[in-house]
């Protein structure tokens, strides 16, 4: 499913990120953000997004945390501009994502990779997108070496792999070098050379001072990208934090254990050796073994009393 050298997708290298992709702004621009105020959308009766308030800073990657159907990408289509809220507001570098006479130049965004004319070649999409938002063609190659696709550029895009896809939506998201980027499950589909590709990308885009708004369901995935973590969960804010102290807060706490009578306490941290492997359908314990009178549902072998 993903993408691969072997697969017609160059692997960008290291030096290859290092290009002029993207600019710094320069100083006395507005300061580029995201700000969200009590953001409510809903569809009938239904609340897809309850008062979200909360802000993205520059310089950083901000991961977007919750389970699917979560809200997040209701979000982003309206960070983006693609949906009105029902109330509450959202700004992008201090104005309406609407409001922006060169949207492209401000603010990128990806949340469908398949969202493209299947016919069209890769090359001929990012044109497109190009001339009509008045950007120079060079820019077009750029973004095409920058995310690996040179060698098959010229292929129909309805022809791409999935993890093709994910880069071309990368490659349309930077294509006006904006300073905000915007971008959905940016690993979905891509092998492990394309996520160490995609994160390096994204900390080389905050590092350039860029606004960079990133989801994921996956918490493993978004605490090796995500410098900050705005997490909500059925359209309520949940957190917004830094990725470190959200996870020193949600794992529990150490539990040392000393007792002077070390064979007792090793047994007491296996399972009761009675009892069927655990792999057996709802195993019944043998009559007399220390796990026989749990509930149904709730057997564990009890801990005997240390003293």
């Amino acid at each position: 499913m993903g993408l691969s050298c072997s697969a017609g997708g160059e692997i960008p290298t290291q030096g290859r990120l290092g290009a002029p992709l993207t600019r710094r702004r320069t100083s006395g621009s507005v300061v580029s953000m995201i700000e969200i105020s009590a953001l409510t959308k809903r569809y009938g009766r239904t609340t897809a997004v309850s008062d979200l308030t909360f802000t993205v800073q520059p310089g950083v990657v901000t991961g977007f945390l919750g389970p699917n159907g979560a809200g997040k990408s209701t979000t982003m289509r309206m960070i983006l501009g693609l949906d009105e809220p029902t109330s509450g507001s959202v700004t992008v570098n201090g104005r309406p994502p609407r409001a922006h006479a060169a949207p492209l130049r401000e603010l990128g965004g990806m949340l469908d990779p398949r969202a493209v004319h299947p016919s069209r070649s890769a090359y001929h999409h990012l044109l497109a997108l190009a001339q009509t938002s008045g950007i120079r063609r060079s820019r077009v190659d750029e973004v095409i070496d920058a995310v690996g696709l040179r060698s098959v550029a010229g292929r129909r895009a309805g022809g791409f792999s999935l993890g093709m896809g994910q880069r071309l939506g990368i490659a349309a998201a930077l294509l006006g070098d904006p300073a905000t980027v915007v971008l959905d499950e940016p690993v979905n589909g891509l092998d492990v050379e394309g996520i160490r590709w995609i994160r390096a990308l994204l900390q080389d885009l905050a590092a350039r001072g860029k606004t960079v708004f990133v989801s994921s369901h996956l918490m493993s995935e978004i605490a090796q990208t995500a410098t900050h973590l705005i997490v909500i969960g059925r359209g309520e804010l949940i957190a917004d934090t830094s990725v470190a102290d959200f996870i020193a807060t949600a794992a529990p706490p150490p539990v040392r254990v000393r007792s002077s009578d070390q064979d007792t306490l090793v047994t007491a941290r296996w399972p009761c050796p009675a009892c069927p492997p655990r792999r057996s359908a709802r195993p019944r314990p043998p009559p007399g073994s220390p796990c026989s009178s749990s509930p149904p549902g709730r057997r564990r072998w009890r801990t005997p009393s240390l003293t």
